[in-house]
């Protein structure tokens, strides 16, 4: 006690915000803001007087919206084994190190229970969403606001609640709920949460969701204004998101956290596997997809009538766009317009237009590993190791396109065989030496003759920096980018696609697989994700080209299928890092070497040798669950840190 008061007085003269205070004495328990006057107090009463500082207040509760859109923000683009960068990269030195196994208890990284090191407040943020619920919930107050509006902010607040207990159980695994916010004169102990077990954090959540939905608005009809705001399509997936996780080998039937139990012996994650947990994520994704499609969003396809395109193009920019068009994307549920997606561009952008030097003002040093680029399929829709009819052989073998390929791969250029006779999405996704990189810009108008990748050493698209496996990230570049000699680069950007269409409809598929293996209705959804990049159905592909043609008849061959297809449709979106933790297959999927391309070679047959560049590491079962800095729970004795920290 007598070191607790040290710490206050200390730290007396510190001018922290209530919100910051009543957080941190929640949660962490962090004493050295214990001793804070509440100076903004007046500014949070004011802050109800009138709908224009409601509003304002609505505002600050959305601004803690983790940037999943940068590279730099987001520990799942660089974390799982999807991309690589230099460890002294640029600007994503702190994400690096996550697949180098150098996350730690001292300071995390993107500790988002305290907010630091890269890291959102969460707990802030959703101390913030409480007050804002009850004071818009107070009838005296904000009188200036119609009944229909004020319920729908109640519910954006309901709303973002759930989604930061979300992001907060995703990453922790079961934490403390903050159903209310202390008032400021409660005992100090009182407000030394304790961690809960994940089936309560998972019944929170799902309870404000579905107190948010009937009161929010099935899509914006405000286009000029709140873009970005929540709907109900993006409600109900998320619902579907948190049903999903619950019911997934982390937290269903996780015999390594028997022992994972709070100060008073209660158990956090139950070993015992319960299948009504698919039942309720299959009818939660169910709903969602109604009311989605009931909203109008629909899988996004390229309008090819303005633009000369070949069928192979237009299939690839339906993915390209779903991703990182602006908000004439068709199937966005949910766009974060605050993401720093001209960032993410500038760090993984290829130079595909050879008139200007490769220093025109894009820091290019992200890119995707080999791993990812042996992930997708052949042309005939299923994985490599499978197919029967094309062979792949050995990755330094050469080859050279050819006109029918020239959509694809550069006429007359040598490149790995490995990079021909791929499915569309690889193209539509990544960019390698003797890629085809088309543009809205483009010289000819078309896909014929357009910008292309040439990056051996001595190429038009070479120089420094480059990724270091020569992939480029050819997904996250919106299609009205372009390189100019004046002003370096040009940007469009886009929202950060935080919720869209394909994705819920893999959830939906998998759920159902889960629940009662193959079906047909779990064909159809994987099917329309297929068709709209101009691959053959499931039965198709693999009953004609396969060499374990009845591999999608069972369960669980149907779910290899089903991670592979989610790990190819959502590939550098993020999904994947945190797809092989809930899957519990992380161990075995980021333990592996980042591999690729000798990018300092000018010649063929030296260019493309594979190189290993660093060995992740994983330890499991220790690295599934973010740890919590040491320090909080020194100041807080209820809390428990997670296994294996």
């Amino acid at each position: 006690m007598k070191n607790n008061l040290n710490i206050k007085m200390q730290y007396k003269r510190v001018f922290v915000s209530v919100m910051i205070l009543m957080c941190i004495m929640i949660i962490s328990g962090c004493t050295k803001y214990l001793n804070v006057a509440p100076d903004n107090l007046p500014r949070v009463e004011n802050a109800f007087a009138l709908r224009s500082e409601a509003e304002k207040y609505l505002f600050t509760c959305y601004s803690y919206i983790p940037d999943e859109g940068s590279t730099a923000s987001n520990p799942a683009f660089l974390g799982s084994d999807e991309m690589v960068a230099p460890l002294v990269s640029r600007s994503n030195s702190l994400a690096a190190n996550l697949p180098r196994g150098n996350q730690n208890v001292v300071d995390p990284y993107f500790n988002n229970w305290d907010g630091k090191n890269g890291g959102v407040p969460l707990f802030q943020a959703i101390r913030d969403c409480n007050i804002f619920i009850k004071n818009m919930q107070d009838m005296s107050k904000v009188p200036d606001i119609n009944l229909d509006e004020r319920n729908r902010w109640i519910a954006e607040g309901q709303f973002l609640k759930a989604y930061y207990h979300f992001i907060l159980m995703r990453a922790y695994g079961p934490i403390p709920i903050m159903e209310v916010s202390p008032e400021i004169d409660q005992p100090i102990e009182t407000m030394k949460l304790s961690r809960m077990p994940i089936d309560s954090v998972t019944n929170f959540i799902v309870n404000y969701i579905d107190l948010a939905v009937p009161n929010l608005p099935i899509a914006i009809a405000n286009t000029v204004n709140e873009l970005g705001r929540i709907t109900r399509p993006a409600a109900l997936m998320l619902k579907a998101k948190v049903l999903i996780l619950a019911a997934s080998p982390l937290f269903n039937g996780n015999s390594d956290y028997t022992s994972f139990k709070d100060k008073k012996g209660q158990q956090l994650i139950r070993a015992d596997y319960d299948a009504s947990k698919w039942e309720k994520a299959v009818q939660a994704c169910k709903e969602a997809i109604l009311i989605s499609e009931a909203a109008g969003i629909k899988l996004h396809k390229f309008n090819s009538e303005l633009f000369k395109l070949s069928d192979t193009t237009t299939y690839q920019m339906g993915l390209r766009n779903a991703v990182s068009q602006k908000w004439q994307n068709s199937e966005l549920i949910w766009g974060n317009s605050n993401s720093n997606t001209n960032y993410t561009q500038a760090v993984t952008v290829g130079h595909f237009d050879g008139r200007y030097g490769s220093s025109n003002g894009a820091i290019a040093d992200v890119g995707a590993t080999m791993k990812l680029a042996d992930l997708f399929y052949t042309a005939n829709g299923i994985p490599i190791a499978e197919d029967k009819t094309l062979q792949f052989g050995d990755k330094g073998e050469l080859r050279t396109g050819v006109n029918k390929e020239r959509f694809n791969n550069l006429l007359n250029y040598q490149s790995s065989r490995w990079n021909f006779d791929r499915e569309n999405r690889f193209y539509a996704t990544l960019a390698f030496d003797g890629s085809i990189w088309y543009q809205e810009g483009s010289l000819t108008r078309t896909d014929e003759n357009t910008f292309n990748i040439q990056s051996r050493l001595g190429g038009p698209s070479s120089g420094t920096p480059l990724p270091p496996s020569g992939f480029f990230c050819k997904k996250l570049i919106n299609w009205k980018f372009m390189w100019s000699a004046d002003n370096g680069i040009s940007y469009e950007r886009y929202p950060w696609p935080n919720m869209r269409l394909a994705d819920l409809y893999l959830l939906y598929a998998e759920a159902l697989n889960e629940l009662s293996g193959p079906s047909d209705e779990v064909y159809t959804y994987l099917n329309r994700i297929r068709s709209r990049s101009g691959l053959k159905s499931i039965e198709e592909s693999w009953s004609n080209y396969s060499n374990n043609p009845t591999k999608y008849q069972n369960k669980e061959g149907l779910r290899q299928i089903i991670r592979q297809e989610r790990g190819i449709e959502l590939a550098l979106e993020g999904s994947r890092f945190w797809d092989v933790r809930r899957w519990k297959t992380a161990s075995l999927e980021t333990n592996g070497n980042v591999q690729g391309w000798d990018i300092s070679q000018s010649s063929p047959s030296l260019y493309y040798r594979v190189l290993t560049f660093y060995s992740q590491r994983f330890v499991a079962p220790r690295d599934y669950l973010w740890p919590i800095a040491e320090d909080n729970l020194l100041v807080n004795e209820n809390l428990v840190q997670n296994p294996g920290w």
